[in-house]
């Protein structure tokens, strides 16, 4: 199924059609090395927590006990997995049909915003991060698991040569410059690691400080 131009509604109707299967698809490497991913990256989440993309809710058992969670996502159907999870987690969760790009919270609204395999499939992923930015307290962290271009040139060719198939198949784009996208939208990186080659990155950061102006 092609399509000229990628857009919100494109994702949602493709993730509504995984939503039952995309657990299966992705176990091995879940087992492999996603889930030790998850728990480095979550041991950091505390208190409200906002997950963007929450899909089938495969963060749900990593997070901090403490932590009062709302996970949004563009898929519906996604999101009725993500419930069933949550329920045999024994978890109270908030769920809520919402675009990244437009987060409806108050600014200052989270402590932690949570973000997991996800910008690779946002069609503006700095407005994104900017709006997770601004939903954030000043001092709180944002979070992220993601796949994008390696450390290895030879590598992000092949992603390069990889880009068109998978974002017309999944909406995909394996070969974003992640670090670069957080610097563009001003987030403050305070520690970011590379694992697999380079391809998978955990990035803690914060949202940019207000600039003081001397008067």
């Amino acid at each position: 199924m092609a399509r000229a131009a990628v857009d919100s509604t494109y994702i949602r109707e493709i993730y509504d059609r995984l939503a039952l299967t995309y657990d299966r698809c992705e176990a091995l490497l879940e087992f492999l090395c996603l889930r030790r991913f998850r728990r480095q990256l979550l041991a950091a989440a505390h208190g409200r927590v906002l997950e963007i993309g929450i899909g089938t809710g495969r963060n749900l058992p990593y997070y901090p006990c403490d932590c009062q969670i709302t996970g949004i996502d563009l898929s519906q159907e996604m999101l009725k997995v993500a419930e069933q999870r949550a329920t045999r987690l024994g978890l109270n969760v908030t769920l809520l049909s919402m675009d990244a790009h437009d987060l409806t919270f108050p600014a200052g609204s989270f402590d932690t915003v949570v973000s997991s395999l996800t910008l690779c499939t946002l069609i503006d992923p700095v407005k994104a991060l900017a709006e997770m930015a601004r939903v954030t307290v000043p001092n709180g962290r944002i979070l992220l698991l993601e796949h994008g271009r390696s450390s290895l040139r030879w590598l992000s060719w092949c992603l390069d040569r990889l880009a068109p198939y998978q974002i017309q198949r999944c909406g995909c784009h394996p070969n974003r410059n992640i670090v670069a996208l957080v610097q563009a939208a001003d987030l403050d990186i305070l520690q970011a690691d590379r694992h697999l080659l380079g391809i998978m990155q955990i990035i803690r950061a914060r949202p940019p400080r207000p600039t003081t102006v001397l008067r």
